[in-house]
């Protein structure tokens, strides 16, 4: 064989390395991109005790001594066992501008800073008012309530411990285990669901199926 011939033959056997070379390294990164995409498109499993620590939670939020101020239109609620039938509060009390009444009926009208002592006598607490509307609960659902809550744009602009510690400490939202005469109380204590809420957080804050 010649020298020449030798040659152009090596250089034929290295071109076909190179691009086998080639071949297989591209192969190789279409392999890991898929990968990546398939990874990327896996849907996270929510955590169980997440989703359960925020079931126990919504019972809270959805109890008439919740929802009945976290309404979306202009009217708080009367409802629960003691009131029978779900209906507006009466004397066509309203929002107003501010979520603490009409001028001339505002809450402070008939709500002073404390329950009255006679049965289903007005309740009260130092501010008593409606939650904000974008904070409405009232006949939405737990998967509903759920995301809302970790919308800092629609829970009053809190993280989620604050959401926790604002259960916790507030003092109308704790007014909600205290109701006075005649009044169902909300499940559990505040101390609970503020236990409740730092759970379902610590789990990735799973919210359920719509």
């Amino acid at each position: 064989m010649t020298r020449s011939l030798a040659g152009a033959l090596l250089a034929n056997i290295t071109g076909a390395a190179l691009l086998l070379s080639a071949a297989f390294a591209q192969t190789s990164e279409e392999q890991t991109d898929t990968n990546d995409e398939a990874a990327t498109a896996a849907p996270t499993i929510p955590s169980q005790a997440g989703l359960d620590a925020w079931e126990a939670a919504y019972k809270v939020f959805s109890h008439p001594r919740c929802v009945n101020c976290h309404t979306a239109d202009e009217y708080p609620r009367w409802s629960g066992p003691s009131y029978g039938e779900a209906r507006v509060h009466g004397m066509n009390v309203q929002r107003g501008p501010a979520g603490f009444g009409m001028a001339g009926m505002q809450c402070i009208t008939c709500h002073g800073n404390e329950n009255s002592a006679k049965l289903h006598g007005p309740p009260g607490n130092d501010v008593w008012h409606l939650a904000p509307v974008e904070m409405a609960w009232w006949e939405k659902s737990s998967a509903e309530i759920c995301e809302q809550i970790k919308d800092p744009e629609r829970n009053g602009g809190r993280t989620l411990e604050e959401v926790a510690t604002h259960i916790r400490d507030d003092g109308l939202v704790l007014w909600g285990w205290d109701p006075g005469p005649g009044r169902e109380p909300a499940p559990g204590s505040a101390q609970e669901t503020y236990a409740l809420i730092v759970k379902w957080a610590a789990e990735g804050a799973p919210c359920p199926l719509p």
